[in-house]
Parts: structure tokens; C-alpha cells; sequence
């Protein structure tokens, strides 16, 4: 895979002959929208259909940040599109999973669907949970008190002026402590935290990802459902951003939708 390999670019440029060289074996991506898609001819489909998709919508891509590591490299990115007839900037995270040897073994690509079709849509999840992996710092303080629904804690692990973001992206990204103390109390108000599984931890030493499986919103079970998030390192050391892409719907009474 080459290094400036660009998931999105190819996508949105109908290239499926250049998606498909970066696999080292049969590709796979498994997408929101899209499912699981296996296999050259499934990919060259599903290219084919999404290429026409974003330019039925005017996408324009732009990278936000990249992480990488020796197993996996997750690459952030904002796309604008046109959505009846007002424009929405979706975030979205891409994971390049590695295949020992070199290559990639899959894609896997994470964004809510909200923007899109105004719905929630429960996402099995893609990874087993990893009970080995350990985070380090801010991520971790911030993953033990969102667990416990601790908004101490929470308010503990970011910078005065952090900005946290929410999976839709556009109006939902509240920046500066008492914005943040808002959005956590509603979070926390169906009586609990939000313990996550996690699955893979990517972490460069500024900005960590995770990959997780989402359980139970306080006092609600839900049927795991996959996402990823990211978490900055300011100069303190800790959280300056957080950014979040899944899909999952909350609790009415922690339902954020009309705060924004």
C-alpha cells in the first residue's frame, strides 16, 4: 500500500482498480450505507454505485488527521455534500487494517447515517473486543469516567477550550467547558455511563483511536453496535478534541438532536 494511499479520493474518483492493488489478498471494505462488500466484483459494484452517489451530491473531501501504527492507519476527513439542497459537512473515519507481509487486509469505514436518511440504523459490530488493550493518559481517564458517568471526571480529562464532536457532525461539535458540562449532563441522564468494548486502540502519542462496540447507555442495553472515536492530546496532555463516528441512537431523554 502505497503511502499516500486516500480511501475517499479513490471512492470518489470510481477507482476501483486502484482501491483493489492496495489489498494484499481479495479486497474487503465494510461501510455504513453499503454492508460488508467482498470480493473484486462486489468492490468494482459498490464503487461503481457510491462514485455516482457522491457526485449526484456534490461530495468535496477534506482530510482532517492521520494516525497510523505498525497494525492499522485511521484517516479522519470531513465530506461536504449537497442534501436537499443544503449542504452538510458528514464526518467520517476510514481504518486501513494491515495484512502482515504489507498490503491491506481491510477497510472498514465509520460515519452516522442520521444526516443521510434522518434514521439511526443498528451496526453489528465488526471486531471481537480486545480485553488486552490499555490505554494510556487523557483517553484513558476519559473512557473511566464516561463508563462511570462521571462528569467530574469528564470535565477533568479535556482542556478548558476542547471541542467535542458528535457523530453527525455540522451544528454538533460544542466547544469550551461549560458547552462540554451541557452535552455530558444530557449524555449521563438516563441514569449511568456509556461503557464501551473496545477493539483496537490506534495511538501515535498525540491523538489515540479507538474502535469499540457501544453496550448500554446508562441504564439502557442496546444490541452492540460498532464505532470508532479520537481522542487529541493538547499541550497539556489533556483531551483538546474528541471526535466521535457512529451510528448509534440514544436514549430519548439523552438525545441531543434538538440542542444544537
Amino acid at each position: 500500500m502505497a503511502d499516500d494511499f486516500d480511501y475517499l479520493a479513490l471512492l470518489e474518483q470510481g477507482d476501483a482498480a486502484g482501491l483493489a492493488q492496495a489489498f494484499s489478498g481479495p479486497p474487503v471494505v465494510d461501510d455504513p450505507r453499503s454492508g460488508r462488500i467482498e470480493g473484486r466484483e462486489a468492490l468494482d459494484r459498490f464503487v461503481g454505485e457510491t462514485a455516482v452517489w457522491l457526485d449526484e451530491h456534490v461530495a468535496r473531501t477534506m482530510r482532517v488527521a492521520t494516525i497510523t501504527n505498525e497494525q492499522r492507519e485511521v484517516q479522519e476527513s470531513v465530506v461536504g455534500l449537497e442534501l436537499a439542497d443544503d449542504p452538510w459537512f458528514l464526518p467520517i473515519a476510514v481504518v486501513l487494517d494491515r495484512a502482515n507481509g504489507g498490503g491491506l487486509r481491510e477497510i472498514r469505514v465509520y460515519h452516522s447515517l442520521w444526516p443521510l436518511t434522518g434514521g439511526h440504523k443498528v451496526r453489528p459490530p465488526l471486531l471481537q473486543s480486545d480485553p488486552s488493550i490499555v490505554l494510556q493518559g487523557a483517553p484513558a481517564d476519559y473512557q473511566r469516567a464516561l463508563a462511570a458517568g462521571d462528569l467530574g471526571g469528564i470535565l477533568d480529562s479535556y482542556e478548558p477550550n476542547a471541542t467535542t464532536r458528535e457523530p453527525s457532525g455540522g451544528r454538533y461539535a460544542y466547544t469550551g467547558a461549560e458547552n462540554i458540562r451541557k452535552i455530558y449532563t444530557m449524555m449521563f441522564s438516563n441514569g449511568g455511563g456509556i461503557p464501551l468494548e473496545f477493539c483496537t486502540a490506534t495511538d501515535d502519542g498525540t491523538a489515540c483511536a479507538i474502535e469499540y462496540n457501544a453496550v448500554h447507555w446508562g441504564k439502557t442495553k442496546m444490541p452492540p453496535q460498532a464505532g470508532i472515536a479520537v481522542y487529541v492530546r493538547g499541550p497539556s496532555g489533556r483531551l483538546s478534541a474528541a471526535r466521535i463516528y457512529d451510528d448509534v441512537e440514544p436514549p430519548a431523554i439523552a438525545d441531543s438532536s434538538g440542542e444544537a
